[in-house]
């Protein structure tokens, strides 16, 4: 491996792909945090082509790919947060699990920024499972901190139960 590392914004072409990793990541990583149910339904509401694709003709949300080798390896996906034009919410980060510790989240996140920081982006938010503690780990060592917490029903009886983390990022 010679480890060439590519971050660029997804294609419409590759939301297939992406749907395939992101079901691969979702069914290795959260077993232990939510039911095996939870998984199927969020990955079905969220993770269709369509979807996907929906929201690359919108304009309003992004989605970059991360790809090592040739092999895509994870994804981000981010929107201005209600409307505020000066904090994205990172909205998915993922990776496949052999790739992880590997600075490549880290990556994701720094490219999102700069990607927006043009258009006044100062500070970048997400929610995180508040039993997802590796994901929450690697957060906290890309610079972000608690800043609240958020327990809301999404549907099929399922409840989102998570920290919100904020990154104020530097002029």
């Amino acid at each position: 491996m010679n480890n060439e590392l590519e971050i660029r914004a997804l294609r419409e072409t590759e939301a297939e792909e992406l749907v395939a990793l992101a079901r691969e990541i979702w069914r290795a990583h959260y077993p232990g945090i939510i039911s095996v149910a939870q998984i199927e339904y969020m990955l079905n509401e969220r993770y269709s082509a369509a979807v996907i694709r929906e929201e690359l003709r919108r304009g309003d949300a992004w989605w970059d790919v991360l790809w090592a080798d040739g092999v895509m390896q994870g994804y981000v996906s981010y929107f201005w947060h209600d409307g505020a034009r000066d904090t994205i919410k990172i909205d998915k980060l993922y990776l496949r699990m052999n790739t992880q510790r590997r600075g490549y989240g880290g990556a994701l996140l720094e490219h999102a920024a700069r990607r927006m920081a043009g258009a006044g982006c100062k500070r970048l938010m997400l929610a995180v499972n508040r039993h997802n503690k590796t994901a929450i780990a690697a957060y906290h060592k890309n610079g972000f901190y608690i800043a609240d917490t958020s327990l809301k029903p999404i549907g099929g009886g399922f409840w989102m139960d998570d920290y919100i983390m904020v990154k104020d990022l530097k002029d």
